[in-house]
């Protein structure tokens, strides 16, 4: 398997796919990632922790459609180009 720029691409789908899938309830929660979790008073900047719990939530919200459709493209890909 070549390393081109369509593997490069399809690895980074696999990688959002993967963010979009994560429960809060269910595995965030577990370990420590939840909703709940690290809240800051007014003013201060948020940690780490907070900021990529936010980008998994925005991530499941936002992509929600558009992942649906480049996932259709890619599997179209696939089944044609192998």
């Amino acid at each position: 398997m070549a390393f081109t720029l369509y593997s490069l691409l399809q690895a980074a789908l696999l990688i959002v796919n993967a963010v979009a899938v994560l429960h809060e309830e269910r595995f965030l929660r577990h370990v420590g990632w939840g909703s709940d979790q690290g809240i800051g008073g007014f003013g201060e900047e948020p940690g780490i922790k907070a900021q990529l719990t936010n980008l998994i939530r925005s991530v499941r919200t936002v992509m929600r459609v558009p992942l649906i459709a480049v996932n259709s493209v890619t599997i179209v890909l696939l089944l044609l180009f192998g």
